[in-house]
């Protein structure tokens, strides 16, 4: 078929060109002929998602449906599915069927969208990577030697990959925007209570939001569409009147005021990542917008109370699995202590557990105060310093990840791992929407993603100068060159 937009698809089908049926089918033969070598998906539902399908065409044939009626698409496996294992891509959770749907997927079936499966992740979401995750390592389809980005490596690769035209992610850290830059797909991380948490197995629960991957900025806006809006299930939803997203793609930003904040090109950035944000800005101002350097300057203190509050706020959420309820169980132990060490000590990996033990440490007696009071004090000032900028600027403009995509195993040091994150945690702690965008290739031919961040609920401003951007430079178009005899 070729690489298919949502939006093409759309037409396709509602003009009975093809048929939900016949794309689903392309699909799993897809899946069937390459993630064996990609690695994205830990569970296919090919029975599930050919009934989904066959029910999408009753309703085009009537006339019925709307833009992503028959579409197939691809979840992130800490996202639950009723009756679908969600693994979280550990083995803690192997063998979990949930009782219900997240209302992500509620929204997404009752638009009539059909899960292919469930996809690959670092486990729990913790990692940059997906090397952390239990059942495989998901390779990146620009380059088979590298990492596809973490935590939602499976949903990034396999939407470039072509496996399904779109995929949901989730985004605690820039677990969306990295994993889209290093395969070179569009990823949205919306503001925090836009999109419903309800059914997202919880990583750090003030900072996890879903947002999709999609191959155009055009996607990225039809799929917020279905997906985003108050839940009463989650109380951390906001009630608000959304917009349609698509109508901000007027490919207009004459007189818009983009930031570009210093401290996200210093020390550690790839000179072509640089480079390419620097063009960003050229290509924005032969648009008519209005560019110019400023400051960020708590950016440096970002990472430090990043980790210090995913790692305490995971240390409780993660306390739940304890071999009692559910989840894995050691068949052997003495009384209920040994139960809880062996089983969270066999059940978790190493990643999962390094992260349990800092965050219990930072909340426990003595130590609050000095780390994870202190990091949530910092949080308040980081959005702060971002307030002060958007009454300035409308969007702010940074590279999405200090390096392209890296060879499996070459963060083999935590600490290394972790300065990955340095461009995209400030936005989660604060609560704020940004998008990463292909910004085409380096010398290596690996994808290059620039990121755009807009203030709360902005995330019209910041798709609308991602659009643009995306036209004016045609970065969409690209895509990996296949080989036959490794694919």
């Amino acid at each position: 078929m070729g690489m298919m937009t949502v939006k093409k698809l759309s037409r396709m089908l509602r003009e009975r060109e093809v048929s939900s049926v016949e794309v689903t089918k392309s699909y799993l033969a897809r899946i069937e002929q390459r993630d064996g070598v990609i690695g994205s998906f830990i569970t296919v539902c090919a029975d599930e998602a050919l009934k989904a399908a066959t029910a999408a065409d009753t309703l085009l044939a009537k006339g019925e449906g709307g833009a992503l009626t028959g579409i197939p698409v691809g979840i992130k496996d800490n996202i639950c599915t009723a009756g679908v294992r969600t693994t979280c891509a550990s083995r803690m959770l192997e063998r979990f069927l949930p009782p219900y749907d997240a209302t992500v997927v509620k929204r997404l079936k009752d638009a009539g969208a059909v899960i292919l499966g469930k996809l690959n992740m670092d486990e729990f979401a913790m990692g940059s990577s997906t090397e952390s995750s239990y059942f495989k390592k998901t390779k990146n389809p620009y380059d088979l030697s590298c990492v596809p980005g973490g935590s939602s490596g499976g949903s990034a690769a396999c939407v470039t990959a072509e496996l399904a035209p779109f995929a949901l992610g989730s985004d605690t850290g820039g677990s969306i925007r990295q994993p889209a830059a290093f395969c070179g797909n569009v990823g949205l991380k919306p503001t925090y209570g836009l999109v419903s948490r309800f059914g997202l197995v919880a990583f750090a629960s003030s900072l996890d939001q879903i947002g999709s991957f999609t191959h155009t900025v055009e996607d990225c806006a039809l799929v917020l569409n279905h997906i985003a809006g108050h839940d009463p299930m989650d109380s951390t939803s906001a009630a608000l009147d959304l917009p349609d997203y698509t109508g901000a793609l007027t490919g207009e930003v004459k007189g818009m005021r983009i930031g570009v904040p210093r401290e996200y090109l210093g020390e550690g950035i790839q000179p072509e990542i640089r480079a390419a944000v620097e063009d960003a800005m050229k290509v924005l101002e032969r648009l008519g917008a209005h560019c110019e350097y400023c400051s960020l300057p708590l950016t440096q203190y970002a990472l430090p109370a990043y980790y210090l509050i995913s790692s305490a706020e995971a240390s409780s959420n993660l306390a739940r699995y304890d071999g009692v309820k559910y989840g894995y169980r050691v068949s052997e132990f003495k009384g209920l202590n040994d139960l809880y060490e062996k089983t969270r000590s066999e059940g978790f990996g190493a990643e999962v557990k390094r992260r349990i033990m800092l965050g219990t440490y930072a909340l426990s007696s003595g130590y609050y105060d000095a780390y994870y009071k202190k990091a949530q004090q910092v949080r308040t000032l980081i959005g702060q310093d971002f307030g002060k900028r958007f009454a300035e600027f409308d969007v702010l403009l940074t590279p999405t990840t200090p390096t392209t995509a890296y060879r499996f195993g070459e963060k083999s040091d935590p600490l290394a791992m972790y300065m990955g994150d340095i461009c995209t945690v400030a936005v989660n702690i604060a609560g704020l929407p940004a998008i990463s965008i292909p910004a085409g290739l380096d010398r290596a031919g690996k994808p290059i993603g620039i990121q755009l961040i807009g203030d709360r609920f902005a995330e019209s401003e910041i798709l609308r100068v991602a659009h643009a951007y995306e036209k004016e430079t045609g970065h969409d178009a690209i895509s990996p060159v296949w080989r036959e005899e490794s694919v």
